[in-house]
């Protein structure tokens, strides 16, 4: 049973969106009792549109995510970093923070654990909390100068090949300067958000969520001389296709465009930020020594 609090409480935030990863077990009843939670701390509560749509909740009235700009104080995500993926750039550019809650498997964004919810988010609704601006990228993919697709990106855009063919040739500039062609599996552009997900994985450095710049990451290159590398945080990366079967382009592993030889991505950072509230105290470095299992072996310093 959830704790009572009085509807007198001190708010920061009265309007509250809640947004579930509908596909996980028990998501219904958490659901339920997250906004049975929000309610008693006085705050009117709405369900994000496909979320109450796939659970068929009907308790609260539900707004879609282009709907929360003005009508939205915060967006509360129950799930794991993908679905704060979606959400965040859904609500890029629109002034409403975000918090996230894991159902069991801590996440870098998604970080307050579904047991501590109680204690923490009336803190935050109360208006204790450490807020994270977080940069998003904007790529447009080109063909016979002509945009095909254009995209926002949280974590990463990835230009690779598909799992059955070979490597792909691609040829980089940076604000119009050619920097090499690289013969790999593909290449990764990453905010400093997305330094800890795939490109973590493909050797990439972890570049703290304030650092400003953006991360170029090739994945399994033929020449071990093609490492990652840091660039600023203005310049724009152009990617052209210059051979390859297969060819796809990603943007946080949730969408993706089908890619032909003479097809150049550009990617920018974007205008558009997100806002990620976390509870007071939060250390990204205690969030990286969990999630990377720095302290397996605990130390006498």
């Amino acid at each position: 049973m959830l704790s009572p609090s009085s509807n007198s409480t001190k708010k920061a935030f009265s309007r509250v969106a809640l947004v579930g990863k509908y596909q996980a077990d028990g998501m219904q009843e958490r659901l339920k009792d997250l906004a049975e939670l929000l309610a008693k701390q006085g705050c009117e509560v709405f369900l994000e549109a496909s979320t109450a749509s796939h659970l068929n909740l009907t308790t609260y009235p539900s707004k879609t995510a282009e709907a929360f700009t003005g009508a939205i104080d915060l967006a509360v995500v129950l799930g794991g970093d993908g679905t704060m993926l979606g959400i965040g750039r859904q609500l890029a550019g629109s002034d409403v923070p975000l918090v996230g809650i894991n159902m069991g498997r801590l996440g870098y964004m998604t970080d307050i654990p579904i047991q501590n919810v109680e204690t923490i988010l009336p803190q935050i609704i109360a208006g204790e909390y450490e807020a994270d601006a977080r940069t998003l990228l904007d790529a447009v993919v080109l063909r016979k100068d002509q945009v095909i697709n254009r995209a926002l990106a949280l974590n990463d855009v990835v230009v690779n090949r598909s799992g059955i063919s070979g490597m792909v040739e691609l040829a980089v500039r940076v604000n119009g300067s050619f920097m090499y062609n690289q013969r790999s599996d593909g290449l990764i552009v990453s905010t400093p958000t997305g330094s800890t997900a795939y490109a973590l994985s493909a050797g990439g450095p972890i570049l703290h969520p304030r650092v400003a710049g953006i991360l170029l990451v090739p994945i399994a290159p033929h020449a071990l001389s093609n490492r990652p590398i840091v660039l600023p945080e203005d310049i724009v990366v152009s990617i052209k296709v210059i051979d390859g079967r297969e060819v796809i382009v990603n943007f946080d592993m949730q969408t993706q465009t089908n890619l032909q030889a003479g097809d150049i991505i550009e990617v920018r950072q974007s205008k558009k930020t997100i806002t990620l509230l976390h509870p007071l105290a939060h250390s990204d470095y205690k969030t990286l020594r969990e999630k990377l299992h720095w302290n397996e072996y605990p130390s006498t310093f």
